[in-house]
């Protein structure tokens, strides 16, 4: 399946491209949620005289994606968890913790956006979790863990 990419698409194309997909790619993801429509000579002529508009909006979304970018980068994250005396956690952390300790610090983030390469956090100390804004912009927050005596004390 042939298709034109309204807006950029990781490991696949920047907006304006021409790609061949799977079909099942296409018609379940690309083309339900507005990324891509299908290459046919009308839809094509449509996208050319939309582009400097699709440009545009893919810009401004881009710099209020920065902002948000830049507000994360000064966020320093203390999440205060149980803990053994080891400092082995009871349980552990994952995306939906992370998201919600940063919403309640004043940026708000959802849960798909985290993303954590080491799994869940099952340790205290500092770790590195990266936030996946945009598809050129993802973030590195530094979050800390704290046994939660050592929290309250």
């Amino acid at each position: 399946m042939e298709v034109i990419l309204l807006e950029k698409v990781t490991n696949l194309g920047n907006m304006g491209d021409r790609v061949k997909v799977r079909p099942g790619f296409g018609r379940n993801f690309l083309l339900p949620k507005g990324k891509a429509a299908p290459a046919t000579a009308e839809n094509i002529a449509r996208f050319e005289a939309r582009r400097a508009e699709l440009e545009r909006l893919q810009a401004e979304e881009l710099a209020a994606v920065q902002v948000r970018a830049d507000q994360l980068a000064k966020l320093e994250l203390r999440i205060p968890a149980r803990a053994g005396s080891e400092g082995k956690l009871f349980g552990s952390l994952g995306t939906v913790d992370i998201a919600e300790a940063c919403t309640a610090a004043g940026c708000a983030i959802e849960r798909s956006e985290v993303r954590m390469p080491e799994g869940p956090i099952r340790s205290t100390g500092e770790h590195q979790v990266d936030v996946h804004l945009h598809t050129d912009v993802t973030v590195s927050l530094t979050v800390t863990v704290v046994a939660e005596d050592a929290a309250s004390a």
